[in-house]
């Protein structure tokens, strides 16, 4: 592991804590932002959020135009009509606030307003040349990790299927994360914001492409979800709670970012590419199952993990203390009430050989993965968590 060799770039200022928000305008400033224009999660005028995160604006006096169409699998045309607006508003700065997709759009518009062309022109790795306009990103939920990554994914209406825009100019200047911002979120959608991040840390812990300070976030964001999702579930307004699990998702999306993600997120591009899945909740349907499958492939670190979330693995041989990880995971997933299989989504099943080969198109996670999937393979893990294990 330490002579293992790696290179970093993580260039986002993070603020984090109770009312961060309030430090937007002087961010703005910061970054040498006159106009803004703000990518924002439609459903955050439902949550009544929108007046608490442009109030600081107003009171910075900073002109902004809001975008709210935002969809939860966005496709690139969300992108490219953004880009549009914002060209059009003078904007020279771009806040995202939302989940991911907010994020993820956020991101491209500040790529387009530079470099030209539509958003299905960057779909790939190292094809954007030059920086965007400054962006800031403010996550509301605790799941993406998409404040401080180099990804922007989409869905391509044509195809249906989903693929990311990748490259370091994507990382946002700025990222403010305030766990006030998600005491109203419901719980349905704590659940899977926050297995998904969950399952951004557990994935790059076990990665082919770890590495020392990817486990450093790794681990820690594991600990910090894994005791505190359930709190927050349980109780929205649990502002330690919150803080925790934000905090969680924070370092999961840094340890995503520099080691990768594996076979859950493959395995869940097509669900929400061809049948709408929340991606998150895609995720934690699926995590389970693709734990079961990896394990030989990295029982020392599956056996860490399982002691990180309080599983007894003291006098336990390797592999049964490694096994002892899927019960922990399996727990996890059952205490914030996420369905237990693929059938409670309404998938098809007769659509799982269809799944399984878009899955192995997905070539950076499947690659990562601690064990190399075959097309079979892929198959019967999805139809083992489509009927489930109860």
């Amino acid at each position: 592991m330490y002579e293992k060799r790696f290179s970093i770039n993580q260039p986002t200022r993070i603020h984090f804590g109770a009312n961060a928000i309030e430090d937007l305008p002087q961010i703005v400033k910061d970054l040498g932002g006159n106009t803004v224009f703000m990518v924002i999660d439609p459903g955050l005028k439902k949550a009544a959020l929108v007046d608490q995160i442009v109030a600081p604006l107003k009171d910075g006096s900073i002109p902004y135009k809001m975008y709210d169409k935002v969809d939860p699998e966005p496709g690139m045309k969300l992108a490219d009509q953004g880009a549009k607006l914002a060209k059009k508003a003078g904007a020279d700065c771009i806040i995202g606030v939302g989940g991911g997709s907010a994020m993820d759009v956020a991101k491209a518009i500040s790529i387009l307003l530079t470099n030209g062309g539509k958003a299905e022109d960057y779909i790939g790795l190292g094809k954007i040349k030059k920086a965007g306009v400054p962006k800031i990103m403010v996550p509301t939920t605790s799941g993406t990790g998409a404040e401080v990554t180099f990804t922007a994914v989409f869905i391509n209406e044509k195809t249906k299927s989903k693929g990311g825009m990748n490259g370091d100019p994507l990382y946002p200047e700025a990222a403010v994360l305030d766990p006030t911002l998600t005491l109203s979120l419901p719980p349905d959608v704590t659940a899977a914001t926050g297995i998904d991040a969950f399952t951004h840390a557990l994935e790059a812990y076990v990665s082919t492409q770890a590495h020392t300070i990817s486990d450093m976030y790794a681990l820690e964001a594991i600990d910090l979800i894994s005791r505190n999702l359930p709190k927050a579930y349980a109780h929205g307004g649990n502002l330690e709670a919150r803080s925790a699990t934000l905090l969680g998702s924070l370092l999961a999306g840094k340890a995503l970012a520099t080691a990768g993600v594996g076979l859950v997120h493959a395995m869940a591009y097509p669900m929400g590419g061809m049948f709408a899945v929340p991606h998150g909740l895609a995720n934690a349907v699926l995590l389970p199952y693709v734990v079961d499958f990896n394990i030989i492939g990295n029982p020392e670190k599956f056996a860490a993990i399982a002691e990180v979330m309080g599983m007894e693995t003291e006098g336990l041989g390797l592999r049964e203390a490694a096994q002892s990880v899927i019960e922990a995971v399996y727990n996890l997933n059952a205490d914030v009430e996420i369905p237990s299989s693929l059938a409670a989504l309404g998938i098809p099943k007769d659509m799982i050989p269809e799944m399984a080969k878009i899955a192995l198109t997905v070539t950076r996670p499947v690659e990562n993965n601690p064990r190399k999937p075959s097309l079979e393979d892929v198959i019967r893990v999805y139809e083992i968590a489509y009927d489930g294990w109860e």
